[in-house]
């Protein structure tokens, strides 16, 4: 009757216009409304499940208070949805919505568009997305008592949302079928993204509330990561950052992320590397590309390769173990002559990435990156120049030959 009405109005279609826009202003649910009132409701039988839930010893009373829990989880995660689309879609329609609602609508339709392509994504990214709607609430609310029960079940269950979320991009990456091949690069980019979203959000939120769990081990790489939140970030910067991500994952998310996932979030990172070194054009910026580098050749060969019980290919295996003798022999110099176990290092890192660049099957040129080596290796006295020189494609290059 609405929609007939206003088509006849004629001239005084705009009046008419306004009396409705006024009465949907009245009817909307608002956040102190009927759906603030829902959720509130909801909310508090939800923190309850949880502490008794919690709080439940012997199986029995466990597997009844998780029954519960569960029930009441579900019907939270309705009462939020029902607001979003009851509130904020109608606000949004009618321009009444603040910046942050149009803002969570937008997020909202983001989250849902996964729905049909991505649906384990999907699931986990809507409930995190309702959660952290409530939570924005929640914080502002200044109700000390609601805030820090909520906090412990915010963080108990983002915990699991965040790490269901990394298990399924770990997954994809993992298949050997062709069906992520094309995608691979941006799985990776959404693994770091996931990871400095759980620190900023969750990882921050434990230490402000001192929720230990592993926290304390992680401290050092917490700092080191927030020097990389100041200022505007370079390629370099990034893949530090990177690198300080996947460190921090190594402790947090040890399933989630397994070290065959590690390992190849590190070679993504290494690739990486190699082209900013041979890719930039200023000296001095060449050669901080180049010691963050070497510092990644550390990283990817201490923390991870070293941990590395099971190989598939015993060849590989055989090649790690002579490098990592040769490692520790290195090593032993750094507290007698600390100039010379640096050049050994980096002449051993070079080699090493030299025959590794050799061996794989790659599309990626990097001849500007072996010249780099060489050059590296000659100043190192690892490798010196031949007299004669001959001639290559046209072009006059000099003989180089390797120190025994």
């Amino acid at each position: 009757m609405e929609e007939k009405s206003l088509r006849i109005t004629g001239t005084d279609k705009t009046f008419f216009n306004r009396i409705t826009r006024t009465l949907t202003k009245m009817l909307i649910p608002t956040k102190i409304g009927i759906n603030g009132m829902l959720i509130s409701i909801k909310r508090n039988n939800l923190l309850k499940a949880f502490e008794a839930y919690q709080n439940s010893n012997e199986n029995y009373n466990q597997n009844e208070a998780e029954k519960k829990y569960d029930t009441a989880y579900e019907g939270y995660l309705e009462a939020l949805d029902k607001y979003v689309m009851d509130s904020i879609y109608k606000k949004v329609r009618n321009n009444t919505a603040s910046d942050f609602e149009k803002d969570a609508l937008s997020k909202y339709y983001e989250v849902t568009s996964l729905k049909e392509t991505e649906f384990v994504e999907y699931k986990n990214r809507k409930q995190k997305y309702l959660l952290e709607l409530d939570n924005d609430g929640v914080q502002l609310s200044g109700k000390e008592k609601l805030i820090t029960r909520y906090n412990e079940f915010y963080v108990s269950k983002m915990d699991m949302l965040y790490k269901s979320i990394l298990k399924n991009y770990s997954i994809k990456l993992a298949d050997t079928t062709n069906a992520y091949e094309t995608s691979k690069d941006w799985i990776y980019t959404k693994i770091f993204y996931t990871l400095e979203e759980y620190i900023q959000n969750i990882l921050a939120l434990k230490i402000r509330i001192g929720k230990d769990n592993g926290v304390k081990e992680i401290i050092k790489d917490y700092e080191n990561y927030e020097t990389y939140t100041v200022g505007k970030l370079d390629t370099k910067d990034n893949i530090e950052k990177n690198v300080v991500l996947l460190s921090i994952s190594r402790k947090l998310f040890t399933h989630s992320l397994p070290l065959i996932v590690a390992i190849q979030c590190y070679q993504k990172l290494l690739k990486d590397a190699r082209i900013l070194v041979q890719d930039t054009k200023i000296a001095t910026k060449r050669e901080k590309a180049y010691s963050m580098l070497i510092n990644l050749f550390e990283d990817y060969n201490v923390k991870l390769l070293s941990t590395k019980v099971y190989w598939d290919n015993a060849k590989d295996r055989e090649e790690f173990k002579a490098f990592w003798n040769k490692y520790k022999e290195i090593c032993k110099l750094k507290e007698t002559n600390f100039i010379e176990y640096v050049r050994q290092k980096e002449i051993l890192f070079i080699k090493n990435d030299m025959k590794k660049i050799q061996e794989e099957n790659t599309k990626t040129d990097y001849s500007k990156l072996i010249t780099y080596y060489k050059r590296k290796l000659i100043d190192y006295g690892a490798m010196r120049e031949l007299k004669n020189a001959y001639i290559s494609q046209g072009k006059y290059t000099k003989k180089l030959k390797e120190v025994a």
